[in-house]
């Protein structure tokens, strides 16, 4: 059994045994740069929904609020210890102060759209977090981009697992390929305003 398969038995024998609660802690890890998909946590959930076990937005909102609580442990770590840790040892990692200072500019212009457009794209909603910590991003913010940008997420995916009902592994078997683009992508971006950013320096 692969470890794939072995972290969405995990996830869905939690959401068996404790409901609601699972899906909270369960999301919180995810949001915490934990292995945990939301694309097997979700979709199970539906199912569940649809065999009338569980209430939609009551897993929605289990799912969102612990997203909130994962990045938000993301956020400090970021803040306090990824910081520091860039500041200190980055040049051992080819990481030196204009490289932070690129995120700190990125985040003070990009951040509201980057939080909230991020928080609906697989990998990089979930290390989203840690980088506007580094950057300081507004606290406030950040909640509250993050708080209204899981919801579409998790909503879709628990709609998902109301569709497929008993496939609902599905999704999971597709979303390493979304994940891959979703990396592409955003590396394709940073590499765009990152050349930029340098031409007009």
């Amino acid at each position: 059994m692969s470890i794939t398969a072995l972290v969405v038995e995990f996830a869905v024998d939690v959401i068996r045994k404790t409901g609601y609660t699972g899906i909270f802690a369960l999301m919180v890890l995810e949001s915490a740069l934990m292995p945990v998909p939301s694309e097997a946590v979700m979709p199970f959930a539906g199912f569940l929904v649809s065999r009338g076990e569980m209430d939609f937005w009551t897993v929605v909102f289990c799912g969102t609020l612990g997203n909130l609580v994962g990045s938000v442990l993301a956020y400090f770590a970021g803040k306090y210890l990824g910081r520091p840790f860039l500041l200190r040892y980055g040049k051992y990692l080819l990481i030196d102060k204009k490289e932070l200072e690129f995120v700190d500019e990125f985040f003070k212009k990009n951040g509201d759209a980057a939080i909230f457009v991020g928080r609906m794209m697989p990998v990089v909603r979930t290390i989203i977090s840690f980088p506007s910590g580094i950057a300081s991003m507004n606290f406030l913010k950040f909640t509250l981009l993050t708080f209204a940008g899981s919801i579409p997420w998790n909503a879709g995916l628990t709609y998902v697992g109301i569709v497929l009902e008993e496939n609902w592994e599905i999704i999971e078997s597709y979303s390493l390929y979304v994940d891959l683009a979703a990396i592409v992508i955003a590396l394709l971006v940073l590499a765009l305003l990152y050349k930029r950013k340098k031409s007009v320096s």
